[in-house]
């Protein structure tokens, strides 16, 4: 079995409720894509599914960590949180289905799209959770 080299990583961290700065971590990573030549469907893809990880972050975890790593033939997204976990991934999985509080659907957000949207533009999904957070690892071939 041949490995792929990873190319390039970049990696954020992104801060519980911070939703001043919520959303940079996915544009930097579109505008670092664009600069490498990814086309554009791709970076479509990898910016909503950045996106949609870092919102769940933000709204529903007490932060954590997104990576995105590049090889020749596909980008990796992995979102690591710090808790307090999904107690029922399917669903979660559910369009529409959403623990989003009040105030953050205030804000606009919670609309229940964020898991089903990263699933949608992926080409491969993996999701696990526990009490001590969640762990998002979605790729999209290039």
């Amino acid at each position: 079995m041949v490995m792929d080299s990873l190319i390039k990583r970049y990696s954020y961290t992104i801060t519980r409720n911070d939703f001043v700065t919520a959303g940079k971590s996915s544009s930097d990573i579109k505008g670092n894509l664009k600069a490498i030549g990814i086309d554009a469907k791709t970076i479509r893809k990898i910016a909503i599914i950045s996106y949609e990880a870092e919102m769940n972050i933000v709204i529903h975890s007490m932060g954590g960590k997104l990576h995105c790593d590049i090889y020749e033939e596909k980008i990796v997204i992995v979102c690591e949180d710090e808790g307090p976990g999904i107690p029922d991934i399917d669903k979660a999985m559910t369009e529409g289905f959403s623990t989003a509080p009040e105030n953050v659907r205030e804000l606009g957000f919670g609309a229940g799209m964020g898991l089903p949207n990263i699933k949608r533009y992926s080409d491969e999904f993996k999701i696990s959770s526990s009490d001590n957070g969640t762990i998002i690892v979605v790729t999209v071939l290039i």
